[in-house]
């Protein structure tokens, strides 16, 4: 895999990004994505630092603390700072890696405590509001694609990426299963409901036709261009889903997959049954959705006890 040159002259002012972004692609194997977000953070770090970036060598833990200091006293998020130290704390594995610099000047530093807020979710009628104005839509090809869109990507709590890159063949019409590609290519089996399962028969009768045309795509969800839907073709899609159904609040595409962890956790599902669903490798990434389930509970206590 290759990358492109970032805006003009970035590797040619930075020569040793191109040696790190293949080591995060080949060697670790990060995704595009993450490359390219690593790489923009690297770069920021080393154009604050032009002596640094003339002499990696010099760079060294006090250098990297006024940088992240630095940071903060502009007003930067925690999550943001965080995210920059854990880019700058692997660039500096690769350069002791690849470099021999010893000792590596990131090894002892901390990420700043983050006060990690609770996920936005939907209510279940509101989903349902949601999916149901999908026919309220500019077409009724848009309408079908649109609802079948929701209905997956909701019914087995996607990530907008393995949503949009589904293939008509990761559908199991017949067991009701959708097979997903998640982080680091992990392969998984999620159940979809008869809803999921009949939106997609229906967009697949009379709705994908429309799009892909006579063009050929092994993609299930497809643009008017007759190629694989983007990301911002459907958070475009989503927003007029919002706006159709009168919700005001702000949805994004991952309120889906909230939603469907945190509906899921209502009903009394298993905790570890979740993660398998959601496709997380550590367990304490799903127990988040505790958190809001906790919130919940409290909620229905209070509605409903006599001295709640």
């Amino acid at each position: 895999m290759t990358l492109k040159k970032s805006k003009s002259t970035d590797f040619d002012k930075f020569p040793v990004l191109v040696e790190f972004s293949h080591y995060l692609l080949v060697e670790r194997g990060v995704s595009k994505v993450s490359v390219d977000c690593y790489l923009t953070d690297v770069k920021q770090f080393l154009s604050d630092n032009p002596k640094i970036a003339g002499n990696l060598h010099l760079l060294n833990t006090a250098i990297l603390r006024r940088f992240i200091r630095k940071m903060s006293e502009f007003g930067a998020a925690p999550a943001t700072v965080a995210r920059k130290l854990v880019s700058l704390r692997i660039f500096c594995e690769f350069l002791e890696s690849e470099m021999q610099l010893s000792p590596n000047p990131a090894e002892d530093l901390k990420l700043p405590r983050q006060r990690r807020r609770l996920p936005e979710t939907l209510t279940q009628s509101e989903i349902n509001q949601l999916i149901q104005d999908t026919e309220k839509g500019k077409n009724y090809f848009w309408g079908l694609r649109a609802k079948a869109l929701l209905e997956v990507g909701y019914g087995a709590g996607l990530r907008v990426s393995e949503l949009l890159n589904l293939k008509i063949s990761d559908i199991d019409l017949q067991e009701r299963f959708v097979r997903v590609y998640g982080k680091r290519s992990r392969e998984r089996f999620v159940p979809l409901g008869k809803p999921a399962i009949d939106a997609v028969k229906d967009y697949l009768a009379f709705g994908r036709g429309y799009y892909v045309r006579k063009r050929v795509s092994p993609y299930l969800f497809i643009n008017r261009r007759g190629e694989k839907l983007t990301r911002m073709g459907f958070w475009k899609i989503l927003k007029t889903c919002v706006t159709l159904a009168g919700i005001e609040r702000r949805v994004t595409p991952h309120t889906l997959r909230h939603s469907f962890a945190t509906h899921l956790l209502e009903g009394g599902a298993d905790l570890r049954a979740v993660q398998e669903m959601l496709g997380h490798a550590n367990i304490a990434t799903t127990q988040i959705y505790t958190h809001v389930d906790r919130v919940y509970l409290r909620e229905v206590y209070r509605t409903f006890h006599p001295r709640g």
